[in-house]
């Protein structure tokens, strides 16, 4: 008789990882939506193996969301792994309906990236557009996989099961710089829903996180936009280290240097999607 725990186990990642090997050889050529990212740049060093460097084109959405860190990382993981690279403007900034920053923001970004990609695909003969969700993406609010479900993109990383974790531990043994990088998604996710995205703000967001990072805060950090009010979230292993009046002076003094009037650390630490948890937004 099968014991309990065998019959709920999931495979491990490295067995993950040879369906997802054949998953790409199976398509046998991809471009692939590239941040440089955790998941991305996992994906990105599979199929370079699997498919060959002429067979997968990585391409980056430039915009003013995407933090300039993030991109020389993707850059550089590129160079590691000898992956191809483009890069496209993309033009989400001139949708009203993603500068009036609703719920389903991610929507009108991802629609505006997929509608370039796609046609690229097609112009270069690469057999599907993939992107880097894992299984456990598939959860919560998550109208940016709306936008790929319809324009044909696919997530493979979902369909061999790999979750978060899983990629990790095979960036680790591949030897992927991004293995234990916390996640990193585009600013426009800082900004309270209602509060119209504009460049200034992105540049107050990345600006502030920028200078929380060298004043020594490390692991996950946001810095949610309110307004003239920044709440900074942090992990629970940093506010142990920063809750004393020094070192929440400094954060403050960073955090107004970035533009804001009002600083606010968020007792609670980091919450994925706290934006969606305050403004009560169940899953799409």
């Amino acid at each position: 008789m099968t014991a309990p725990d065998e019959m709920t186990a999931t495979p491990p990642a490295d067995e993950k990882e040879r369906a997802l090997v054949a998953w790409l050889q199976e398509r046998g050529s991809a471009l692939l939506g590239y941040s440089g990212g955790v998941d991305s740049a996992y994906l990105a060093s599979v199929a370079t193996e699997a498919l060959g460097p002429d067979r997968i084109l990585a391409v980056i959405g430039r915009s003013a969301s995407y933090p300039e860190e993030q991109w020389r990382t993707a850059w550089d993981v590129a160079a590691r792994i000898g992956l191809r690279v483009e890069e496209v403007d993309t033009a989400e900034m001139a949708d009203p309906r993603y500068v009036a920053n609703p719920s389903n923001r991610c929507y009108f970004c991802k629609t505006e990236l997929w509608s370039k990609l796609a046609p690229l695909a097609r112009a270069r003969g690469l057999a599907v557009v993939i992107d880097g969700t894992n299984a456990d993406d598939v959860r919560g609010h998550r109208p940016g996989m709306l936008a790929a479900r319809d324009h044909g993109v696919r997530s493979p990383l979902v369909d061999v099961g790999m979750t978060k974790r899983d990629v990790r531990e095979r960036s680790r043994v591949r030897g992927l710089p991004t293995w234990s990088r916390p996640s990193a998604p585009c600013l426009s996710s800082r900004l309270q829903y209602g509060l119209s995205v504009t460049a200034e703000r992105l540049r107050q967001v990345e600006q502030a996180e920028r200078a929380l990072r060298e004043l020594g805060i490390s692991g996950d950090l946001r810095v949610r936009h309110h307004g003239d009010l920044a709440r900074v979230e942090m992990s629970r292993d940093m506010l142990a280290l920063w809750l004393s009046p020094l070192p929440m002076r400094m954060i403050g003094a960073a955090i107004r240097a970035a533009g804001f009037a009002r600083v606010a650390v968020d007792l609670r630490g980091f919450r994925s999607g706290s934006l969606n948890i305050l403004n009560e937004v169940s899953a799409a």
